[in-house]
């Protein structure tokens, strides 16, 4: 299904005339509303009037978050504050929050762009949501429901935590869809075995799971545990918030970036040269359509890939590929590259184990160190040839980090339940270098 079909499979020449054209549009009115902008452009030696084809946009200065921290809490806003209708702020799980506003026309577009995911995802107008997204400053929990009430579905504003009650709920007012983070969706299964309550009894047939990196060995522990379709979707606050891009039920293999509204682009985080589609590189948007805090080449430093192949659904919008981390956050252990995805798809792999580690990450002399602690599960802990079965397990998960990702590590099982839960991102490493 399609929500939007006039938008979403415009012919590719159609699609790249719009977002030139408001290309042109968003950054003449950054030239001469906001003085960030000015700047930044006349810095970099290019005017609105530089822009002749979608590629002249290499050549205007990327915008980081710093910037936006820089100027807090107004100093990008392009509309005035009797314009602005809402105020969110980023979730600052990277950092200090950044502040972000909304115009009327800002949420109208924010609410059909949550409408267009959830109608990828297959649901209508009679689906009942639950939404386990955060809401207050945190765009997740608002932008999930604006969209669901857009489709006209019926919407549980369950907000994050309370994690029994979320169990209590599920059962007792028959949700078909579930919306949180894919840490959380573990939690609550986990919460539920505890409560003897079976979630395939249930009525939840998907669950939209995104705010942080997921892989795709989580995604089946999540379908397993929960007896669901998972499916991914991708947004961030400074951009707009759940809704920038989705998976759709015909093939689940990325998710399709709005290109009417966001103009996407992968770069070389260390050099921010423009990479091809299909390459992987670091994540930049541009909004297109945005009033209140629109944004040119915003750096989100997640790393992801282009993929511009056609889609069985229909829509012609480039898809991006799941995200593998940040540029930010990934690990250099003793001169290896790897990111927390990628840890866990070993780990998830493995029978026995839980989907719940944390990542300590020392150094020993001039050397670094890395820690894996991962729980096992109550059936294996409780096991009579335990002892064994566990030094097993240790063995193998250390060759299999060696052999996958070529990083040594000193595997940690530990009992269930003893590593933290998470009512939002999981929060996974503890870094011992930097204190």
């Amino acid at each position: 299904m399609i929500y939007n079909e006039e938008f979403e499979t415009l012919p590719r020449e159609a699609l790249e005339a719009l977002q030139l054209k408001r290309l042109k549009q968003v950054t003449e009115r950054l030239y001469h509303n906001v003085g960030f902008y000015k700047k930044s452009f006349d810095k970099a030696g290019v005017t609105p009037a530089s822009i002749k084809t979608l590629d002249d946009l290499k050549h205007f200065p990327f915008t980081t978050k710093q910037d936006l921290r820089d100027n807090y809490p107004f100093g990008l806003f392009a509309a005035p504050m009797s314009s602005v209708v809402r105020l969110h702020a980023s979730s600052g799980t990277t950092g200090a929050s950044t502040v972000v506003g909304y115009t009327q026309h800002d949420i109208a577009i924010w609410s059909e762009l949550m409408a267009r995911c959830y109608t990828a995802a297959g649901l209508t107008k009679n689906d009942v949501i639950h939404n386990a997204y955060g809401y207050g400053l945190f765009t997740g929990g608002l932008g999930a429901h604006y969209g669901a009430e857009k489709i006209g579905a019926s919407v549980i504003p369950m907000s994050g935590g309370n994690t029994r009650r979320q169990i209590t709920i599920l059962q007792d007012f028959r949700p078909t869809a579930i919306c949180c983070t894919p840490s959380y969706a573990l939690n609550l299964a986990e919460q539920a075995r505890a409560m003897d309550v079976d979630l395939h009894s249930l009525s939840v047939r998907a669950g939209i799971f995104g705010a942080e990196p997921w892989s795709e060995n989580m995604r089946a522990e999540i379908e397993k545990a929960m007896g669901l379709t998972a499916f991914n979707i991708y947004g961030l606050s400074e951009i707009m918030g759940p809704g920038v891009a989705m998976e759709c039920a015909e093939a689940r293999d990325g998710m399709h970036i709005f290109e009417d509204h966001f103009l996407a682009e992968t770069i070389d985080p260390e050099t921010g040269e423009v990479l091809p589609p299909g390459e992987e590189g670091e994540l930049v948007f541009t909004t297109l359509t945005k009033e209140a805090f629109p944004l040119v080449r915003f750096r989100t430093r997640d790393i992801t890939r282009l993929i511009p192949q056609p889609c069985r659904c229909g829509r012609t919008h480039i898809r991006m590929g799941r995200v593998m981390g940040r540029s930010d956050d990934m690990l250099i252990i003793r001169g290896v590259n790897v990111f927390p995805s990628q840890i866990e798809a070993v780990l998830v792999g493995v029978e026995g184990l839980e989907p719940h580690y944390r990542l300590i990450v020392d150094r020993e002399g001039t050397l670094d160190t890395l820690e894996i602690q991962v729980e096992l599960s109550e059936m294996l802990f409780s096991g009579a040839d335990e002892i064994k079965v566990l030094q097993n397990i240790e063995r193998q998960l250390k060759k299999d980090m060696k052999d996958y990702l070529g990083i040594t590590a000193v595997i940690k099982l530990v009992e269930p339940r003893t590593i933290e839960r998470s009512e939002g991102k999981a929060s996974r490493i503890i870094d011992r270098r930097v204190l």
